[in-house]
């Protein structure tokens, strides 16, 4: 005479595995689709970027965390994962306006760099005495008294610019530069600071053809025509950013940028840390914070 208590387990144990395979098999199929939503997200509408330098005081600060928006200038292989070379140039191509806060890669090293687009193709662009001249004529630049920046980890203050207040807070002076669209922006100036010498990406000296050092002086540049296809970017702290003033070296100028090589526009700060904060220390997360800029446009 057979058991039921056998035949029961039985039952039970054939009907659980099916719903096990379905629950492990579902779960598996929301984890492939919540992956294909974000990469989705982040290749076509908006991404994360880190500001790693001081290149673009006073509006963006190293240890700032913003969002950039992807669909604006189109889509090319570097709005795509890892830069996949799934295809070449862009596709849905705009170019940017003058003014806007453009992500882009290095021209040589690849890595991201972030500046605003000054010159577009066509245009003739140089600088005199520090004052931009954007086809044949000087960009509005007025006196915007001062830009006291917060020192921290993350944020030191230049000797040759800035002036250290209540031993807290650099102060540069500020001023406010104004495109023929009538965008205006801050930029920061430390005055005139004279040539520079040029390194390559191994930090040693550029010579010339003659053997000789090749010195830049940011604040007096020759005018160049930007190629088609091509923009002339620059940081809005003039006299610390390695932009269009100085050829594409790694780690370095960016030259001319290419297009092709933007990756979105700079659109709001989601977050921003003062460069204290241990991971090992939960709560230092927080008093890290740089609250006042969190949800600051750009």
């Amino acid at each position: 005479m057979t058991d039921p208590t056998l035949d029961t387990n039985a039952s039970l144990d054939a009907s659980t595995k099916p719903q096990e395979k379905e629950s492990l098999g579902s779960f598996l199929w929301f984890v492939a689709k919540l992956v294909i939503a974000v990469l989705i997200f982040r290749s076509f509408i908006f991404s994360p970027f880190t500001i790693p330098s001081e290149s673009m005081l006073p509006g963006l600060r190293n240890g700032d965390y913003l969002v950039a928006a992807k669909w604006p200038y189109g889509y090319s292989r570097y709005s795509l994962p890892a830069d996949l070379p799934l295809f070449e140039g862009r596709i849905f191509a705009k170019l940017p306006e003058r003014g806007d806060v453009a992500i882009f890669k290095h021209p040589v090293s690849g890595v991201d760099y972030v500046k605003r687009v000054i010159g577009l193709p066509g245009d003739t662009v140089a600088v005199r005495d520090g004052v931009v001249i954007l086809n044949g004529e000087a960009l509005p630049k007025e006196e915007a008294g001062y830009a006291d920046i917060p020192m921290s980890e993350n944020t030191g203050c230049r000797s040759d610019g800035g002036v250290v207040v209540d031993g807290t807070l650099c102060r540069y002076r500020q001023f406010r530069e104004t495109l023929p669209s009538g965008k205006s922006y801050l930029t920061i100036d430390f005055g005139d600071v004279g040539p520079r010498f040029l390194t390559d990406g191994t930090g040693a000296l550029s010579m010339d053809g003659n053997g000789e050092p090749i010195r830049i002086d940011p604040d007096n540049t020759e005018p160049v025509i930007v190629p088609e296809g091509h923009l002339f970017m620059m940081g809005d702290n003039r006299d610390n950013s390695l932009d269009s003033r100085f050829p594409a070296v790694p780690d370095g100028g960016v030259g001319f940028v290419d297009a092709n090589l933007l990756v979105g526009r700079a659109s709001r700060v989601l977050w921003s840390t003062d460069g204290s904060a241990e991971w090992l220390l939960p709560w230092t997360w927080f008093t890290a914070a740089r609250w006042n800029r969190i949800g600051s446009d750009i």
